[in-house]
């Protein structure tokens, strides 16, 4: 099913779903994004379906006349919040913003959904709904992170789906977070590595020795150029372009990111303010203090997929504003128009002698 409406979506205007209730600013902040997006790239360029409170919408939308006319609302009862469980509401969740827009991709309407509601659950229905691609074995939160010099950016996953895994799921994370530099980053023949707690090949866990052991085995015939094991400061010193994790690492990793990217800022704001100097100084920088900021800004790396579903489900921050929703759609509608899952069989396909052989192995020991 999936492939199809894929190949549909992508020769016609794409459709996105959005749960416009999910996250601290919502609903405004939401319209505000898609406002932004549709004067951005054009209101061709995208179709909204939202999915939330619908008089409440309604009445917002005369404030964004051109979102108004690029969208369709269906009104959703129910609202899932930050602090929710996923055991306490997986149940009662059918008729929840959140819900409505996962179905909505399950049911061919919509190409992705973008919501900024609690992770946990999205994560949990997504999965629920959309299952995973035959050959992976679970999903990831994948998303791009500011590395290296100009633009460069560094592939993450997983960031917090999954706390344990084994070799198998972390090889599936490779090809996944592989295709998606290639694809998305632009990047060819990406060098992916394993996070671990040093280069040697002595170092880590049992799990990552023996996967890194048969990866280099194998390197030849992988569709990327594997780099073994890279460390923490590799990850934004643009020595590799896909690194590939646990949830639990991946997650600290990511909020040490953006933590670091806010105490960047937070500098640069305090010692402008500190002297005369410092402003004729920043006069004479401005162009680079804009670079620094797109670079640093979590704001521009606002969307994180989960990849490994048959569809694209994207998580932005919970506490998204206009301006991370627009990035979040621009990147939805990225995903949507690359044949992302035609090539992620090809390689499951291809590489499937591999994961038997990492398998085999395992249960071995």
């Amino acid at each position: 099913m999936f492939p199809f409406f894929y190949i549909k979506m992508s020769e016609t205007k794409r459709i996105i779903s959005i749960d416009a209730m999910g996250g601290d600013h919502a609903p405004l902040a939401v319209l505000g994004g898609i406002n932004q997006f549709l004067y951005q790239y054009g209101e061709e360029s995208v179709f909204f379906r939202l999915f939330g409170n619908e008089k409440k919408l309604r009445s917002m939308l005369k404030k964004f006349p051109r979102v108004a006319r690029n969208c369709e609302i269906i009104h959703a009862n129910g609202v899932i919040s930050g602090t929710d469980k996923v055991r306490d509401v997986i149940r009662r969740a059918q008729d929840t913003s959140m819900y409505m827009a996962v179905k909505d991709v399950r049911e061919g309407n919509s190409a992705a959904v973008v919501s900024a509601g609690n992770t946990g659950v999205l994560m949990a229905l997504s999965k629920l709904a959309l299952k995973t691609v035959d050959g992976i074995s679970r999903p990831a939160i994948t998303t791009m992170l500011p590395s290296g010099d100009g633009d460069t950016r560094v592939v993450g996953l997983d960031l917090g789906a999954n706390v344990q895994c084994d070799e198998e799921v972390l090889f599936d994370f490779a090809i996944l977070g592989s295709v998606y530099a290639e694809i998305i980053g632009g990047m060819e023949r990406p060098r992916v590595g394993i996070l671990n707690i040093g280069e040697e090949e002595t170092k880590g866990s049992e799990t990552l020795q023996h996967l890194n052991k048969v990866l280099t085995e194998h390197a030849k015939e992988l569709p990327y150029e594997y780099i073994g094991f890279v460390e923490g400061n590799d990850v934004t010193a643009g020595n590799v372009q896909v690194v590939v994790t646990d949830g639990f690492t991946g997650n600290v990793m990511l909020k040490t990111v953006e933590g670091t990217a806010k105490m960047i800022s937070r500098i640069v704001k305090a010692n402008y303010k500190r002297s005369l100097l410092a402003i004729l100084g920043t006069f004479f920088l401005i162009h680079l203090f804009k670079r620094l900021k797109n670079k640093i800004d979590p704001r521009s790396y606002a969307g994180a997929v989960f990849l490994g579903l048959n569809g694209f489900s994207i998580k932005t921050h919970g506490n998204s504003d206009a301006l991370s929703w627009t990035h979040a759609i621009e990147y939805a509608a990225n995903l949507c128009k690359s044949d992302f899952y035609g090539v992620i069989r090809e390689r499951t396909n291809a590489l499937s002698k591999i994961k038997e052989e990492l398998k085999k192995s395992k249960d071995a020991d």
